[in-house]
């Protein structure tokens, strides 16, 4: 006796992430504002990184115009935006690709 094989429609609905399913980003972009210092240290003080991982993140805003600084469910992304802005940073959020 043989498998039933799965239907076009349930491999569709298997493979394919829903926007649901995808995480919000926090993305922190450069600015001519900010001494570098102070962005490694709003990373630091918002985010309880290393000064070593805060500064490698703050390099990468500098030298790419924008980095991913966290990632999570849409209201934790809003509060480290908004903590971010009250920073004087730059941020935004979007969906994950």
């Amino acid at each position: 006796m043989t498998t039933p094989a799965a239907s076009p429609m349930e491999i569709a609905e298997t493979d394919t992430a829903t926007e649901a399913d995808k995480p919000w980003l926090c993305l922190v972009w450069d600015d001519p504002v900010n001494l570098m210092s102070y962005v490694t240290y709003v990373f630091q003080m918002l985010f309880g990184m290393g000064r070593q991982q805060a500064h490698d993140l703050m390099l990468k805003v500098h030298n790419d115009g924008k980095a991913v600084v966290t990632s999570g469910d849409r209201d934790k992304v809003e509060s480290d935006v908004k903590k971010l802005h009250k920073a004087g940073l730059w941020a935004t959020m979007q969906r994950s690709d």
